[in-house]
This record gives structure tokens, sequence and C-alpha cells, in this order.
């Protein structure tokens, strides 16, 4: 798909990141509109329906996670929090809200463009594939099939448990996002305790184990240290 087709709203006060968000979107083919507080991002957000939102938290007249919370209520729109706190658990209660993905200035254009693209795409593939029942997930050598629920790593099957077989396809209904800790455990076992955390981590590394994972080589699961963990990209 174009790049023309997509709308982008950045929501920054500081003029001249916004400017700057501005020109690199719209020099690789984007369409984007600007607000410089939250009032201004929510206005504009239900005028022109954008396919994804730039969110700065440190807003002069709100918080930014006031407006992710608020869209959160009625909306999928994709959104990308592009802020200077570098705290944890600022990371984690974006993601938690609703993020997309987390970008912590000062951010370089390259990877800030290879985000928007990520997160565009990734929206895309969720909204044209919201039935799931017989839908196979495939990423290089990987291969979920829900309907078989059989796992396969570069053609041999991987044997599951059902606990991981869960935690997997969990984090594949979401490529390419990061899952908090307490997002994924609550969609396995729906409470969290003090062993969950641990639990999901012994969990983890098995699966990993399974797939073969090494140092140095590319996994299907990244872990985000202190966050989360995220699931590749499925193949376009």
């Amino acid at each position: 798909m174009s790049n023309n087709k997509y709308k982008i709203l950045i929501i920054e006060d500081e003029k001249h990141i916004n400017n700057l968000l501005e020109t690199l979107l719209q020099t690789n083919g984007y369409k984007v509109i600007s607000a410089e507080n939250c009032a201004g991002g929510k206005m504009l957000f239900s005028s022109h329906n954008p396919d994804l939102v730039i969110l700065d938290l440190g807003l002069p007249d709100a918080d930014g996670m006031t407006f992710l919370k608020d869209i959160r209520k009625d909306f999928h729109t994709p959104v990308i929090v592009l802020s200077a706190r570098t705290d944890e658990k600022d990371k984690v209660l974006a993601l938690d809200f609703g993020a997309n993905d987390y970008i912590t200035k000062p951010f370089g254009a390259a990877e800030f463009l290879a985000r928007v693209r990520s997160t565009l795409r990734n929206s895309r593939i969720h909204a044209d594939s919201l039935d799931y029942s017989e839908e196979k997930f495939v990423s290089g050598g990987l291969l979920i099939d829900y309907d078989a629920r059989r796992v396969f790593v570069d053609g041999g099957e991987v044997k599951l448990t059902q606990t991981e077989y869960n935690i997997i396809t969990t984090l594949s209904r979401h490529p390419g996002k990061v899952m908090t800790y307490t997002a994924i455990i609550r969609a396995i076992w729906g409470y969290n305790d003090l062993n969950s955390t641990k639990k999901l981590q012994v969990n983890m590394a098995n699966i990993r184990k399974k797939f073969g994972a090494k140092p140095g080589k590319p996994n299907y699961i990244e872990n985000e240290l202190g966050v989360g963990y995220r699931m590749c990209e499925r193949d376009d």
C-alpha cells in the first residue's frame, strides 16, 4: 500500500520536534496533521480519523496517557508513544493502556520510520485478519496452525504444553508489538500474583529452547527486559 494513503496525527508540544517529524513523514510520502496539546489532538483525531497517532506524553494541558485511555475506549487506531521518559514504569504503563510501540527521545530518523512502517503494517494485517478460526501465522521458519493447534519450526513440529501454546498464540495475535508481562499473564492465567512473572519466564525459557534459540541468532520472540515480550512480524 502506498504511504500516500496513510494519514498520521502528531501530538507533540515541542515545536522543533513537531516540525522535524512532520518534515520526515511528509518527505516519506505520508499525509500529516499535527497538534501541540491534548485538546487539539482529540479534536483532530475526531475530525480526521488518522491511520496512526504519534503521541508525546508530556503535553501542556494533560498527560498523553489521558489521550491514550480516552481513544482506547472506542478505537483501535495504532499509537506510537514518543517520550523523553525513559523509566520502565512509564513504558509499561503506556503499553498496558494500549500503545502499540514506545520510542524514547532522542531517536534516530531511520529507526523512527521503521517503527512507523512496522506499526502500520501490523495494524493493517490485524484489521484484515479478525477471524482467526482457520488462519495460520507464518514468519520465516515459524508456522502456527491455529485450526490444528500445532506449531512448526523449519518444517519440524514443536511439541508444546497447553500453556506454552497459549503463550505463543497470544503473542502471535500482536506481531511486532511489545506485550507487557501483565498483559500476557492476564490473557493466559486471568490473574496476576507474586509468582506470575516467574511462571511466565520459566515457560518462555522452555519455549525458546524448543524453538532452538541460540545466542547471536535471530529469535522469533524478543525479550524487552523489564517490560515484556515481542513476537516477530509475520511474513507479508
